[in-house]
């Protein structure tokens, strides 16, 4: 088959497996983020996050991290909720963290549809990728026209928002590449006024050392004192900057059973989750994201917006 019939078959079995979007890029060097990335960098805008520093050129290059690679493929996977917690008082976990992890879920269905192209195409090397590795994952969904990097930096489709999980297949493989869009941001500046720790220093720049996410899953060590009362309640992650974005108004719930929160997280109350012992935590959240922060680090972010609150 020509690559139009084989980009074809790939888009048709990509949105059977559950995928909302689909966009395919050149395997090419992204030379408009070299010098975005390294000026993060050198601004120290990745906090301490030193995996950050390694890989620079793969970040990069796709071509470094598959031989031969010819095509990028992008999806998006919705996570939004029908959902929240229900008590208002409760710690808040970002949303993508309610049901099972991601990278389980998404890895699984990425190489479905890989063992597929093999099918329809022959022989043919490339790896999936999910948040694992030396991947610039918005760049690249916006190359392919999946949507434009918000000045909160995430990816928003202007048909459903940017509750959505980016992934990638890097292929030896010639596709037919898609158009980029424009951005559609405007004038607007809701994600920048409404950043409780204003990590989004200007348009388009995320201070990642001042983000909530990062202090409450990638900081190691306690949270600094000076940041009490920011938090707005967040004991795992973030969602402010995705919330107020207008373009969220079109989100719809997922469809992803295995992403449903379970009754018990869904519910809880306050003081169930202050008084959470180990044996509790492992239990509610067997399959989630949040045991990436570990019990000792989501019991230290507990503890910090519990000081916070009693600080007041």
């Amino acid at each position: 088959m020509n690559p139009e019939q084989v980009t074809s078959q790939i888009r048709q079995e990509a949105l059977r497996l559950g995928f909302d979007f689909i966009g395919i890029s050149k395997a090419d060097f992204l030379e408009e983020e070299a010098p975005r990335l390294e000026q993060w960098l050198l601004q120290h805008g990745h906090g301490q996050m030193k995996y950050m520093e390694n890989y620079f050129d793969k970040r990069l290059d796709p071509r470094k991290l598959v031989d031969g690679a010819r095509s990028v493929i992008s999806l998006l996977y919705n996570y939004y909720p029908a959902a929240a917690q229900s008590d208002p008082n409760a710690p808040r976990i970002s949303k993508y963290a309610y049901g099972e992890d991601y990278h389980i879920v998404i890895k699984d269905k990425l190489r479905e549809l890989l063992f597929f192209i093999e099918g329809v195409a022959g022989q043919v090397y490339g790896r999936v990728f999910v948040d694992s590795a030396p991947v610039l994952e918005r760049a690249w969904a916006a190359k392919s026209g999946m949507g434009w990097i918000g000045k909160n930096t995430n990816l928003i489709s202007p048909q459903h928002g940017s509750y959505y999980f980016i992934s990638e297949l890097i292929l030896d493989l010639e596709l037919i590449p898609d158009p980029p869009i424009r951005d559609y941001c405007g004038t607007c500046t809701r994600c920048i006024d409404a950043c409780p720790t204003d990590a989004i220093i200007k348009p388009y720049v995320v201070d990642g050392s001042k983000c909530i996410s990062y202090f409450t899953i990638e900081l190691k060590e306690e949270i600094p004192s000076s940041w009490a009362g920011t938090f707005d309640n967040w004991a795992f992650g973030c969602d402010v900057c995705q919330d107020v974005c207008p373009w969220n108004r079109f989100s719809k719930p997922h469809r992803e059973k295995r992403f449903e929160p379970s009754k018990e997280l869904q519910h809880m109350k306050l003081e169930e989750w202050r008084e959470m012992t180990e044996e509790v935590f492992r239990r509610v959240f067997k399959d989630s994201a949040v045991k990436r922060a570990g019990y000792k680090g989501f019991k230290r972010n507990l503890a910090f917006l519990a000081q916070s609150e009693n600080g007041r």
